[in-house]
C-alpha cells in the first residue's frame, strides 16, 4: 500500500538504482557489440590487404 501524507514516494530509491543499473547494462553490451564489430572490420580489411599482396606478387 502507498504511504499517505508527508516523504517521499514508496519504493523510488531501488527503481532510481534499478534503472541506473540497466542502463549501465545495456551501454556495456552495446559497446561490446561495437567493439566487436570495429573488430571484425579491422580483420576483414587485413585479410583483404592480405589477399591482395599475395595475388600481386603471383602475378609478378
Amino acid at each position: 500500500m502507498p504511504k499517505k501524507g508527508k516523504g517521499k514516494a514508496k519504493n523510488t530509491v531501488n527503481k532510481a538504482k534499478h534503472t541506473r543499473l540497466m542502463k549501465q547494462k545495456e551501454n556495456k553490451l552495446r559497446l561490446e557489440k561495437l567493439r566487436n564489430k570495429e573488430r571484425l572490420k579491422a580483420l576483414v580489411k587485413k585479410m583483404n590487404e592480405q589477399k591482395e599482396n599475395d595475388s600481386e606478387t603471383d602475378n609478378s
